[in-house]
């Protein structure tokens, strides 16, 4: 029996990759993002300890509705792939249930570990938090080095993926940067799309709660024209960008 940490689960979640999905937010994270908006799933010590069984049994109950608007699963965190064999196992019991998969994921992550988990995942939600390295440090506390090599190596194996970026006024909105990011993105195989999304301030209470200063205060989310002016970067490079 392989047993695993999560945080909480969403039953019908419908931002986390297509249709409706059963959606499980693992426990722990290796970054420290700024913006985070769940920094309850932070410390891998806390969380509840479950089964794949468990999990898949429940996922069970929804496949009517997972078949019906072509959804499936997705792990979220936290960060999935500090559970790499937890999540494969799962994902090994939905493929053979043929149940669609997802994996959300900062791709922060030694390579040689996930290669398995890899093969049972049909998109990866890629969250690439910033182009530049000095940049990616002060955001998160870590180098994007992982990332852009996980990326690299997901498109090389030519499963599809979503990118993700959240806009943060000065910090993540530099149009130069942006370019950067458009022209790595547009460098990758099988992007189905770009998700430009704007930084917003629905967490912080959090952060109060669990007595962690919040690094963000004072910056509001950004202009809707500024996104549109973001998105149309790689709209020029010929990928679909909401």
């Amino acid at each position: 029996m392989v047993m695993g940490k999560i945080h909480s689960i969403e039953t019908c979640g419908t931002v986390d990759g297509p249709g409706i999905r059963y959606v499980v937010f693992m426990q722990g994270c290796p970054l420290r993002c700024a913006y985070c908006h769940n920094p309850d799933t932070w410390d891998y010590s806390c969380g509840k300890e479950v089964s794949t069984d468990e999990i898949f049994n429940d996922v069970k109950r929804y496949i009517p509705y997972m078949k019906a608007s072509g959804g499936g699963v997705t792990l979220t965190g936290g960060e999935p792939t500090l559970q790499p064999e937890f999540c494969e196992d799962l994902f090994k019991k939905l493929k053979a249930s043929f149940i669609h998969t997802a994996l959300d994921t900062s791709g922060y992550v030694d390579i040689d570990k996930v290669k398995e988990l890899v093969k049972y995942t049909d998109l990866f939600l890629l969250d690439i938090k910033h182009i530049d390295d000095e940049g990616h440090k002060k955001l998160t506390g870590v180098s994007n080095r992982k990332t852009l090599e996980f990326a690299k190596y997901i498109s090389d194996e030519g499963k599809k993926m979503w990118i993700r970026h959240v806009i943060v006024p000065g910090i993540t909105d530099d149009m130069e940067e942006i370019k950067k990011l458009a022209d790595f993105v547009s460098s990758l195989k099988n992007v189905d799309r770009v998700e430009i999304l704007p930084y917003h301030k629905m967490g912080v209470y959090k952060y109060d709660v669990l007595g962690i200063p919040y690094r963000l205060k004072g910056i509001n989310p950004p202009d809707t024209s500024k996104i549109e002016e973001i998105k149309e970067e790689f709209k020029k490079r010929g990928m679909k960008a909401v």
